[in-house]
């Protein structure tokens, strides 16, 4: 049997196969909660909003009218809810000043990501996404791990095409910038010296 593709799955979801809503639980919870955990930073408060995200994407489907893909309105739903889950706690959170980096910099950390190991690599960009303000993690999250164009994001976030495309430049300086901290001592491990 091969595997139904989402509108299948809504359209019998729809028609009374709630069990069906299992199978795009499935699909899409772990980028759910990655979008959640990278916006709140906290694993409790992820896990209420991905299962809240999930309620409300069950209770709304008779909406969905397929104007973008199923992922896409599923995403917005995840980051408002995380957005109002912030709102409600009232959490400031602080940006430190990140110090403009060279292009020549950003040549370092990309040759010092190539001596790194794939999961320590995949840790350290996900502790450095981490520390990204909410509205930037979830951004880089959709663009680089689900692969949703700039059109896609702006349908999630309510921005335009050009404020993403902006916000994703800035979001990869910063993020470039927390990875040197990590890069340039791996760097200097692996020659011996000191960069």
């Amino acid at each position: 049997m091969s595997k139904r593709t989402d509108q299948q799955l809504i359209d019998d979801i729809l028609a009374g196969d709630s069990s069906a809503f299992g199978e795009l639980v499935d699909r899409y919870q772990n980028f759910v909660f990655t979008i959640a955990i990278r916006m709140l930073k906290v694993s409790e408060e992820a896990e209420e909003v991905a299962q809240d995200s999930f309620i409300k994407a069950f209770d709304s489907l008779s909406g969905f009218r397929g104007e973008s893909k199923f992922s896409t309105w599923l995403y917005r739903i995840v980051y408002h809810k995380a957005l109002d889950r912030i709102k409600k706690n009232k959490r400031q959170q602080t940006c430190e000043i990140i110090e403009e980096i060279t292009d020549d910099s950003l040549d370092h950390i990309e040759n010092g990501l190539e001596y790194m190991l794939s999961e320590e690599r995949s840790r350290v960009i996900n502790d450095c996404i981490k520390m990204l303000p909410e509205e930037e993690a979830a951004i880089i999250s959709l663009y680089y791990f689900e692969e949703q164009s700039v059109k896609e994001i702006a349908e999630v976030t309510n921005l335009t095409e050009d404020n993403i495309k902006i916000k994703l430049y800035r979001s990869r300086k910063k993020l470039f910038s927390l990875l040197e901290g990590y890069i340039k001592p791996a760097i200097s491990d692996r020659n011996g010296k000191a960069i």
